[in-house]
């Protein structure tokens, strides 16, 4: 089974054994909730965890969990990946697609030629950025709009782009 990463356990809070989550996934709130169980990867060994309560602080998530009462216990879990598996994954719309499904697609142009693969998205702002690995070549930069990325295809396993001006500084 394969697992996600849906947030990370930056910090405890309080002495009631929550901690301070960032969360990385577009589900927060649906990912967050009471009685949903996440996992957490330690020494190799991953171990469901309950939600237990959550709260909103900030721009983080507090959440508890059953398995942990108190600040002495949940204290080994700082700076763990929250994870859930493939089957928790939530169906995304058609055009849509997750990160891990992007990540590793073969680059080609218009014309078919291969330019790469992409090895990892970045999110600076109004869209991400997805970089691309080239052979004998810098990365090459590809923001992920709809004027440079023309086809996405999973069967294929890759993404057919539009070099506009600019982007590629060969």
């Amino acid at each position: 089974m394969k697992y996600f990463a849906v947030g990370k356990i930056i910090n405890t809070h309080g002495i009631q054994g929550e901690v301070k989550i960032l969360a990385v996934t577009d589900f927060a709130m649906q990912r967050f909730q009471p009685n949903n169980t996440l996992y957490v990867k330690q020494n190799n060994q991953l171990q469901p965890l309950k939600i237990r309560t959550v709260r909103r602080f900030k721009q983080f998530y507090l959440l508890s969990f059953f398995e942990y009462a108190d600040l002495t216990s949940v204290e080994k879990l700082k700076n763990c990946q929250l994870l859930v598996d493939e089957a928790q994954q939530t169906a995304l719309s058609q055009g849509n697609f997750y990160y891990h499904q992007i990540i590793g697609l073969t680059v080609v142009d218009q014309q078919g030629k291969q330019i790469g693969k992409i090895k990892e998205i970045l999110s600076p702002g109004a869209n991400d950025v997805w970089v691309v690995e080239r052979t004998n070549n810098k990365e090459l930069l590809l923001p992920a709009i709809k004027q440079v990325i023309k086809k996405i295809d999973l069967d294929q396993q890759q993404v057919e782009v539009e070099l506009m001006d600019g982007l590629d500084e060969e």
